[in-house]
């Protein structure tokens, strides 16, 4: 039996199937899912929350569904109730959650034994996971109790890693896909049961293709800092340092060393009077508060280097008496000039000069047209280097070297031992063209398209070579930077697995970060409450989400780099997909994979200049470790407070 609530009253019901779309949908990739089998070793359970907000630790939980399926993909048992934090509900415009809908909603303490019977040893199925994970997590610890769900499944990475024909990776575009009929877009409860039909097509894809569903263990990622305080988005202006006037609305605080207040709840104070509490100093800091500057901790060295006030506790306590009003924030404006002669949303491949590119062409200045511009070629068999030297030969031609064999594989390039791969047959099903060596020879040295390529090229994203730029949209300001590898790179519950991370640098004009708060990484995943967020979306997918509004104005640029613990290396780990994708297109794609004998990589730079945002393939490996990496980039680690 499950929960489903009405105007804030639970009741209990077994889950109806579900109906199916109407003929006027567009067609999908066509699997049968009468006979799926999703994999029996996790307990599937789709979820989907809304929320007043969109940080676990500032916004509430609103409404919950959450769907238990069976191995034949049927849902089992399902669970769905409005939640009444007794707080503003936010967006009221996207989720029609009024206070006078939650009226009579049970609070989250109320529901929450029922929900963990129904998450406890089940792997949650969202999209966006990490959200909806963030917040089921965040509503529990305010209970006293932990998140009963230990892994995770996001719909939009499995989406990504199978490579679907699709716009855009939103919930409505992929029921669209699969010809899921959606009857009340940002409701949890329609929306898990729309999910939960995408995922089973999803998974019965993955399993066609032999590709591993991105499973993520939650509780499996290192924490060898001690957790920083949460940051919390300040609505005031930072008025500058602390003088004799006392404290305003937006001033930085940053708290070092042993307090009488738990720290926590001395944050939670700070940031309830409309102070700003970081967890770096930084020439942006306000004030330091320690109650023994003597102790000479990272923090109190560098507040004195910067001339930055220092007070302890009992000052802080009489300042908080007195807080002034500060001065609300305006959002930023970026004012990105297009290129002239060049449609404002269409990108372009940059050179020096830039050409005039016509509308809906992607070819790259002063090279030869780009033949298999949008078709996907998958390298099977030969050597790390001939890997690395077809793939930058197929890039010349305008495709997209392919990691796994998804379903936007359009050609395989067969090297010596292709044969023999395991995929073989699943290409001869789907009656794949295979390519040879000297089609890609022919290709690029006459301009020859292989007659067995029978599908049309079509428009794409363009598809970077190592050094190449180009401009961002200038309509877009949300991206999110994915990256990739090998499904296989990513090993299994046996711990045989590269562990790869994913870590972003904000910097300054001299190329330094301004504070350790600008490194982005699994203990910092969080910038100014989301202006950069990295999440941990698979196995071998992690995203860095950038606003590029709302980025300080004297961040001039993001590096965003890998690193690869231990003593494996990036000829371990093989070649890395980076994609740069807004909410309705892309504007570049690259693959990286000359790395050898690399434990660190910096794989891309989006960067300021001329009033444009543009983005830059790098590429650029380093044979020692991430602490090192980070030190080029003015990172203090400090093993003190």
């Amino acid at each position: 039996m499950a929960a489903i609530v009405s105007e804030g009253r639970v009741r209990m019901s077994h889950a109806p199937g579900c109906s199916p779309a109407g003929d006027d949908e567009p067609e999908a990739t066509v699997i049968d899912t009468r006979t799926t089998t999703l994999p029996r070793e996790h307990r599937w359970v789709v979820v989907d929350v809304e929320t007043s907000g969109l940080r676990p630790n500032a916004h509430r939980v609103l409404s919950v569904a959450a769907l238990v399926l069976g191995e034949d993909g049927t849902v089992e048992r399902e669970f769905s109730t409005l939640v009444n934090p007794d707080c503003d509900p936010g967006p009221v415009h996207v989720h029609n959650l009024t206070r006078e809908r939650l009226a009579g909603a049970p609070r989250f303490e109320d529901i929450s034994r029922d929900l963990a019977d129904i998450l406890d040893g089940g792997t949650l199925v969202a999209h966006n996971a990490t959200f909806d994970y963030g917040f089921l997590d965040a509503e529990f610890r305010r209970t006293g109790t932990s998140m009963p769900a230990q892994q995770r499944l996001c719909t939009m990475a499995l989406s990504r890693r199978l490579e679907l024909d699709v716009p855009n990776f939103r919930l409505a575009t992929l029921a669209q896909h699969w010809r899921v009929q959606q009857l009340q877009e940002h409701d949890a409860y329609d929306d898990a049961r729309v999910l939960s039909e995408v995922f089973v097509h999803s998974a019965a894809l993955a399993d066609s293709l032999q590709l591993p569903l991105p499973v993520v263990n939650c509780r499996g990622r290192k924490s060898v800092h001690p957790d920083p305080v949460p940051r919390v988005a300040c609505d005031w202006q930072n008025p500058g340092r602390l003088t004799d006037s006392g404290l305003v609305q937006g001033m930085k605080i940053v708290v070092s060393g042993s307090t009488t207040t738990p720290r926590l709840t001395l944050a939670s104070r700070l940031t309830d009077a409309g102070l700003d509490v970081m967890n770096q100093v930084s020439r942006q800091t306000s004030v330091l508060v320690c109650n023994d500057p003597f102790v000479q901790t990272g923090k109190v060295r560098k507040a004195m280097a910067l001339d930055i006030p220092i007070i302890d506790e009992p000052q802080l306590e009489r300042l908080l008496a007195g807080v002034r009003p500060g001065v609300p924030k305006v959002a930023a404006v970026i004012d990105v000039v297009p290129q002239p002669g060049t449609p404002l949303e269409t990108p372009i491949v940059l050179e020096q000069p830039a050409p005039i590119v016509p509308p809906q062409t992607w070819a790259l200045a002063g090279q030869k047209p780009k033949l298999w511009s949008g078709r996907r070629v998958l390298l099977l068999g030969g050597s790390h280097l001939d890997g690395v030297l077809m793939r930058s030969r197929i890039t010349q031609l305008g495709a997209r070297p392919a990691l796994n064999f998804t379903a936007a594989v359009t050609d395989v390039l067969v090297l010596d031992g292709g044969h023999d791969d395991k995929r073989m047959p699943r290409v001869t099903a789907r009656q794949l063209p295979v390519l040879t060596r000297d089609d890609v020879d022919a290709a690029l040295d006459r301009g020859v398209v292989p007659p067995h390529m029978r599908l049309e090229a079509q428009l794409s994203a363009p598809v970077l070579s190592r050094g190449e730029v180009i401009d961002l949209p200038s309509k877009n300001t949300s991206w999110a930077v994915n990256v990739a590898w090998k499904a296989e790179a990513g090993g299994s519950d046996d711990g045989d697995q590269l562990d790869v991370d994913i870590v972003a640098f904000l910097l300054g004009d001299d190329g330094k970060v301004d504070t350790d708060d600008d490194f982005v990484f699994y203990n910092n995943p969080l910038v100014d409450d989301g202006v950069v967020e990295l999440t941990v979306d698979g196995p071998s997918e992690q995203c860095v989400r950038l606003d590029l509004a709302g980025l300080p104005e004297d961040c001039r640029r993001i590096a965003i780099a890998a690193a690869i613990d231990g003593d494996r290396t990036f000829g371990d780990l093989g070649a890395v997909s980076v994609s740069v994708d807004g909410d309705d297109v892309t504007a570049a794609t690259f693959v990286l994979d000359a790395g050898t004998t690399e434990r660190t990589m910096v794989l891309t730079e989006i960067y300021r200049r001329d009033g444009k945002w543009r983005v830059r393939a790098v590429g650029q490996g380093y044979d020692d470790d991430l602490a090192a990496l980070v030190a080029r980039y003015g990172v203090e680690v400090d093993e003190d407070d």
